[in-house]
């Protein structure tokens, strides 16, 4: 039985206010109607904003150091990005679950790279499977989201069938992702998302709940970026924000209380994850943002 989105969004409640930790978020991506009226905004912080140090080819830092920085902030959650992980085993991953709750933090969501544009049937398939695998390893630590991307336009092909393709793959994803109670989240990340329509273009046709937006603030090199973040708001399950933007392709620092006012305007509920790339040392850096967005959100 397919579930609609209400059911769905009252399931995957339910189930998530057994974790304990904090109240369930919510899991909708109706532009239209949300759980309640008003927006429901959490501060998580992502594992991407330490890249440097936690990638695994040279690594400075564990993502239980991260977790050990993050609970020093006024975060509720961290964002436990799929790249870093030391192990892919169910062992790894119950301790991460029982060291994020040992410092009080839930896991908002657990952000996976993939490409779901490729024309190689079987590569294509393993893409479909690692987005699986992912989707399995985020329930069982209890996150909310995976963030997916949709990927690049190989060259020969054409934006239809690239665009056939990336929703069939999110469709057969969204099946396992229903029965666990996580929602899938594909991110602005350029490529065939690089506009507003194009990214929609990928959400409308998949009419399953567990399919919504990762709103990633910094990735529209459009003339009006926060024109294009708003309308794309609506479908936004977890917003990643960047503390930059490029409009036109350039870079200037983002306007958060700005960024802050559109997902409140668009009655966002979810986890808001500052995702830090600028030029500043992240350890001096992030602490600032996060006392910055933890008053936005709470104002």
């Amino acid at each position: 039985m397919t579930l609609s989105r209400r059911q769905f969004l009252a399931t995957s409640a339910a189930l998530a206010g057994t974790a304990g930790l904090h109240p369930p978020i919510a899991l909708a991506i109706d532009p239209i109607k949300r759980p309640s009226e008003k927006p429901d905004l959490k501060l998580s912080l992502g594992a991407y904003s330490f890249n440097g140090a936690l990638n695994l080819k040279k690594p400075t830092m564990t993502l239980f150091d991260f977790i050990d920085f993050a609970a020093e902030l006024p975060l509720d959650a961290v964002e436990l990005t799929s790249y870093y992980w030391a192990e892919t085993t169910d062992a790894y991953a119950d301790k991460l679950k029982d060291y994020a709750a040992k410092k009080k933090l839930a896991i908002s969501g657990v952000p996976v790279g993939n490409n779901f544009c490729i024309k190689d049937e079987a590569k294509l398939k393993a893409e479909v499977q690692k987005v699986k695998d992912w989707t399995q390893r985020a329930a069982k630590v209890g996150a909310k989201t995976v963030r997916i991307f949709a990927g690049n336009l190989e060259k020969g092909d054409t934006l239809e069938e690239a665009q056939k393709r990336v929703v069939a793959s999110m469709n057969e994803c969204c099946e396992l992702a229903e029965k666990l109670g996580v929602l899938l989240a594909l991110e602005n990340h350029g490529g065939i998302t690089d506009t507003p329509e194009h990214l929609l273009e990928l959400v409308k046709p998949v009419k399953s709940p567990a399919l919504g937006v990762n709103i990633d603030t910094g990735n529209f090199h459009t003339a009006d970026p926060y024109a294009d973040i708003a309308k794309i708001a609506p479908y936004g399950v977890v917003s990643q924000v960047k503390t930059e933007v490029f409009p036109g392709n350039k870079r200037e620092d983002a306007d958060l209380a700005k960024v802050v006012k559109i997902l409140k305007d668009a009655n966002f509920h979810g986890y808001v994850a500052l995702e830090y790339e600028a030029k500043e040392d992240a350890k001096v850096a992030v602490p600032k943002f996060v006392k910055e967005l933890r008053k936005l959100i709470s104002g």
